[in-house]
């Protein structure tokens, strides 16, 4: 279970899509002064070179926020969208101006979002990324002694469970494991249905990957299925970049299982914030000709009636 590290995948354009998504919520949940409980369940090293061994093994990167990189710098600045331009400013700060060779895993999105008031716990099981993301959270917690910030090395499926309902009464999850083993999809199906259980309003942020299994498949059914029946408001946003004809590919789609690199995925948002929605179109839209490989590129926003 721990031969997946996200150290090959990071800066793709999942972690592209994921981390505008997480960006777009904290900020609107942030427009209110209350303490927020943020919450990362799969949380990873939290901070990856895109200069190193892992990420120039798979390039994965240049197809995601590399390629969104070239496209900023082409770009009519007074064009780009408001969330593409929080994004770009977050990777600029991290970089110190420089070339984007730093990237920043969700517990960095959000460490760099949190505020006095709020409360952010990370989740890591894997032995390795869990003592690189260790050494992380002990810098952050050095050079903001008053920021309230806790690592668990446990399971965050099961751990999740202590932490909600909130004492802020405010809380956001992310909710992103790797789905390398099948027992994933109903083990996020599981918490979902916890959570809101625990606490209805929770904003709940699901990723998950858009593959031929049928476990993926269903997943965002499920979820929606979980969403409605709490009588809760969810939206789905997805980006699919494409890629040329490869017959091995379709193959393979036909047994129910993956080949080559990841060529979509998507959020999926229990309790959007208001104007979520909206952002992330048009984020997304103004994106997709940076990061289309072929044919079936395309971006999906939708939502329940009156949702965010």
């Amino acid at each position: 279970m721990f031969s997946y590290r996200h150290a090959f995948h990071a800066g793709n354009h999942a972690d592209v899509l994921k981390h505008l998504t997480l960006l777009g919520a904290v900020q609107r949940l942030h427009a209110k002064p209350g303490g927020v409980l943020l919450v990362d369940t799969h949380a990873g090293a939290g901070l990856y070179r895109l200069d190193q061994a892992e990420a120039q093994t798979s390039g994965e990167a240049a197809g995601g926020v590399l390629a969104l990189a070239q496209a900023l710098a082409r770009a009519d600045r007074a064009a780009v969208p408001a969330l593409i331009e929080a994004y770009r400013q977050r990777l600029d700060a991290l970089n110190d101006g420089g070339a984007w060779r730093l990237y920043p895993g969700s517990p960095a999105w959000l460490q760099g979002l949190l505020r006095p008031q709020d409360r952010l716990v990370l989740f890591e099981l894997h032995p390795t990324d869990g003592r690189l993301l260790d050494r992380t959270v002990r810098a952050w917690q050095q050079h903001t002694p008053r920021a309230s910030i806790e690592l668990r090395r446990d399971d965050g499926f099961v751990g999740l469970k202590a932490l909600l309902p909130p004492p802020q009464r405010r809380a956001l999850v992310l909710i992103d494991p790797s789905y390398e083993l099948k027992s994933d999809y109903a083990a996020v199906a599981a918490a979902v249905d916890d959570a809101l259980r625990r606490f209805a309003p929770g904003c709940l942020l699901v990723w998950y990957p858009v593959i031929g299994r049928p476990e993926a498949h269903a997943l965002p059914r499920r979820l929606r299925a979980l969403a409605e029946r709490a009588g809760r408001p969810w939206l789905r946003a997805e980006l699919h970049v494409g890629a040329p004809p490869d017959p091995q590919a379709r193959a393979a789609a036909a047994r129910g299982q993956a080949h080559g690199a990841l060529r979509a995925s998507g959020m999926f948002v229990i309790n959007p914030p208001y104007t979520l929605a909206e952002q992330l179109h048009t984020a997304l839209t103004w994106l997709l000709p940076a990061l289309r490989r072929g044919p079936g590129a395309q971006v999906r926003v939708d939502r329940a009636a009156g949702g965010g």
